[in-house]
């Protein structure tokens, strides 16, 4: 996976090729599907929803640019996976889902990884954020957005940067926002395909 899947498709950022490396990704699908854990594709993980591609999960994770010891928000737990490689980069990750159901299966799958202590799953509205534990250095967004959600943007820290798909509900750009001194700064990268953003900034919202 790491070779095949990242490192030739230019995924060059050593810790996040170590960080895919260390999380057992085959934890965080349905045991029947366990086989195909590391296939270069999105895969189900019940309640309509997936568990995204290797390379958009480490994409993401290179784009965030964190360099250890940060405050970083993941929005849409789903599996949890996402939320482990972050657990891998950064110092504090706290992580939203608006499915009971996955944020349950998601903590059990985080405790069997070895990252239940380094991992707060919390249970609402992603698309809302956590002001509680506001500002975030990194914010990863792992569900596609009309917009980018003024809420999530709010709560970045200075210079802090926010990973989002954002187009319709079939094609999107995975934007890089950084919070700059003028205002946001968007940097559009690979076209990607995600599950929709739900929540009152989200799909369901508007």
């Amino acid at each position: 996976m790491v070779e095949l899947q990242l490192r030739e498709r230019g995924i060059f950022d050593a810790r996040v090729l170590t960080a895919m490396e260390r999380v057992p990704r085959e934890l965080f699908v349905p045991p029947e599907l366990r086989e195909r854990a590391y296939d270069d594709e999105a895969l189900p993980i019940g309640e309509g929803q997936t568990i995204s591609q290797p390379y958009m999960v480490a994409r993401i994770a290179q784009e965030l640019g964190l360099r250890g010891g940060e405050r970083v928000l993941d929005v849409g737990t789903g599996s949890g996976y996402q939320a482990a490689v972050l657990a891998e980069l950064a110092g504090e990750v706290h992580s939203i889902e608006r499915i009971p159901a996955l944020a349950e299966r998601a903590v059990a799958a985080l405790a069997a990884a070895g990252y239940g202590d380094r991992v707060h799953v919390h249970v609402g509205d992603g698309t809302r954020g956590l002001p509680k534990y506001a500002p975030f250095a990194a914010i990863a967004v792992a569900a596609a957005a009309p917009d980018v959600p003024e809420a999530l943007y709010a709560q970045l820290e200075p210079d802090g940067r926010l990973v989002v798909p954002v187009g319709g509900l079939w094609e999107q750009s995975l934007d890089v926002v950084v919070r700059g001194a003028d205002g946001p700064e968007v940097v559009r990268t690979v076209p990607c395909r995600f599950v929709p953003l739900v929540g009152e900034e989200g799909f369901g919202g508007r």
